[in-house]
């Protein structure tokens, strides 16, 4: 079931004392501190120039304790939305110029290949069919890719004993007629989930193997692209890690279908921009990545924060830190935007909550980890980056209740003169701005045109989109407050086995969960009675809260993803070619150029 065991070291790393030694990084690309000082300096110019003008608005009369609270509020969320409008810009600079960042192509022979490399698949009581179905699909794929000889795949269980057995029948039955070496390891003791689970792998078979491919339970890649990222980390010894950006595959209900073209249409801009200046210290998502074995065990041996948790004890978004651990030691951990790297998205609004909610906790553990000893600063920003997301929900909604404070107690009233038209213009071109360079980019290219279905399917998705968006965005506020009250209260979120199997949710088995979005609504919406236009302003949040049971029922449903399809709203562009996961056959050669292995 396992091969012979090859014991590595991997040392619990001490993110306090001296930093350890670091080695020369070979792959850092140049101008990299000009590049993030312009990405600041145009964050600061356009956040500093709407507080400027909301703050002399305010100040006509003098500055009370209220106006001052809503500044407060008003300069970090401003500054947060001008970031992202930044980043997004320069990266649809980059793509519609035809200038791409970074690494974009794979040397892909797998006759280049000098050095073992392991797929690992860690599975917590996860559905045993559509896992070994995947495995079965991806060990195909990389035999015919050239890779078998190079590349071995584990299955890294930490189920109960009963998925245990059904696990081990099923690799059983698998391994008889894999083209590639499969294994499969269960652990006993689910300790640290799973970087537990990958570290036990490194001290037990770490040494076999000069990189390994971490996947998650719902991850798809095509072997053409597991045989290319190894390719380079042949040619570029210098990389400890190599993170692509998945996109989503299986998208069943509508809210999936939702997210994935927004995933398709808007999530090369972002993840371009983001790769431009993230150079060689760019982020692990924990999947779909690809790392240097000895660099992750000599880097990235994870201690336990102190206190309990929720914010002490394992951290739970661990893959943040081992990032920034790689680069303290000084390995190179770059992006890379590529096709045959998929993923699963959670099949409903409640489902994305429950995960986000753990998420959040993992996030706002790193706030404590800031000050480690030895870390890059650009390391440190993603680390604020993914906490401070967190802290954005909570502080919308304070903003919006002070500024209900601020109309109330100013003697004139009104809305109008908190809002200055330049700023209200300014946000809508941040918050939309991206939506907009989204739907250029996908119209510019005749086949990308067509591969999203058209212009008429284009504009009509994004015009779906942006109406759903909004009335989402008032509910993710609420959802996320009350995660975060939660957490402060010591309720830790727990790891449970993710939920990917779609089901229809009713209005009323989810009434109870959205008292406070609807009583939070009602409240809002009586605003009408303090001033008419504040209530006019609101209306958006008003209606999302309200519409809020009926936006999370029927984007649960199947029927509806399947009808929008039919439509096609949300259309994304097709495969290059079919996922066999289920289909029970070996998967055909992969035509040369292919570079997925996703449901079309």
């Amino acid at each position: 079931m396992t091969p012979p065991e090859a014991p590595m070291a991997m040392p619990v790393q001490n993110l306090y004392g001296n930093p350890p030694g670091q080695r020369e990084v070979l792959t850092a690309p140049h101008g990299m501190m000009v590049k993030r000082l312009l990405l600041i300096a145009l964050t600061a110019v356009i956040g500093l120039a709407a507080s400027s003008t909301v703050r002399l608005e305010l100040s006509r009369d003098g500055l009370d304790a209220v106006e001052v609270a809503l500044l407060a509020f008003f300069v970090p969320l401003f500054c947060w939305i001008a970031f992202g409008f930044v980043t997004s810009t320069i990266g649809f600079l980059k793509l519609i110029t035809g200038e791409h960042p970074g690494f974009t192509a794979l040397p892909s022979p797998a006759t280049s290949l000098r050095h073992r490399t392991a797929v690992l698949m860690p599975v917590y009581n996860e559905s045993v069919e559509e896992v070994f179905a995947r495995v079965r699909a991806m060990a195909f794929s990389i035999a015919e890719a050239g890779g078998a000889p190079w590349i071995d795949f584990f299955v890294l269980s930490d189920s109960n004993p009963f998925h245990g057995k059904r696990e081990e029948a099923a690799w059983r039955e698998l391994v008889r007629e894999a083209p590639v070496a499969v294994y499969y390891r269960r652990r006993e003791q689910n300790i640290a989930r799973k970087p537990g689970n990958i570290a036990d792998w490194v001290r037990r078979f770490g040494a076999a193997y000069e990189t390994m491919l971490v996947l998650d339970a719902d991850s798809m890649m095509s072997g053409e692209t597991i045989v290319g990222m190894a390719s380079i980390m042949e040619e570029r010894p210098s990389i400890g890690l190599l993170q692509t950006v998945p996109m989503i595959t299986n998208a069943r209900t509508l809210f999936q279908r939702w997210m994935q073209f927004a995933s398709e249409a808007y999530g090369p801009i972002a993840s371009a921009g983001l790769l431009w200046w993230s150079g060689a210290e760019a982020n692990f998502w924990g999947h779909n990545a690809i790392v240097r074995t000895r660099a992750f065990a000599e880097s990235c041996g994870l201690p336990e924060l102190p206190g309990k948790p929720p914010f002490g004890g394992h951290i739970l978004s661990h893959d943040m830190l081992e990032s920034a651990l790689l680069r303290r030691r000084g390995w190179a951990v770059h992006m890379v935007m590529i096709g045959g790297s998929y993923e699963e998205f959670p099949p409903t609004i409640v489902d994305l909550a429950i995960r986000d909610r753990r998420w959040m906790q993992g996030n706002l553990q790193h706030l404590q980890l800031l000050g480690a000893s030895g870390l890059h600063w650009a390391s440190r920003l993603h680390l604020l980056i993914g906490a401070s997301a967190y802290l954005t929900s909570p502080g919308w909604l304070l903003l919006i209740l002070t500024m209900i404070g601020q109309v109330a107690t100013r003697d004139t009233g009104g809305f109008v003169t908190l809002a200055p038209p330049s700023v209200l213009a300014l946000t809508v071109v941040l918050l939309f701005g991206p939506k907009v360079m989204g739907t250029t980019w996908m119209l510019a290219d005749r086949a990308r045109r067509a591969s999203f279905g058209g212009t008429g399917a284009i504009l009509r998705s994004v015009a779906v989109e942006i109406v759903l968006s909004m009335l989402l965005a008032p509910i993710t506020m609420v959802t996320q407050t009350k995660a975060l009250l939660g957490l402060l209260l010591g309720i830790s979120a727990g790891w449970n086995t993710q939920t990917r199997d779609a089901r229809r949710i009713t209005v009323r088995e989810v009434l109870p969960d959205l008292r406070e979005h609807l009583l939070l609504g009602a409240a809002l919406a009586s605003t009408v009675f303090l001033d008419t236009m504040t209530a006019l302003w609101l209306l958006p949040i008003i209606a999302g809260l309200f519409a809020s049971p009926w936006l999370i029922s029927l984007s649960s449903s199947e029927n509806l993803g399947r009808r929008a399809a039919r439509a096609k709203v949300f259309r994304v562009p097709e495969p290059g070619i079919t996922d066999l996961a289920e289909s029970g056959t070996p998967p055909p050669a992969l035509p040369a150029g292919t570079a997925s292995l996703v449901e079309a």
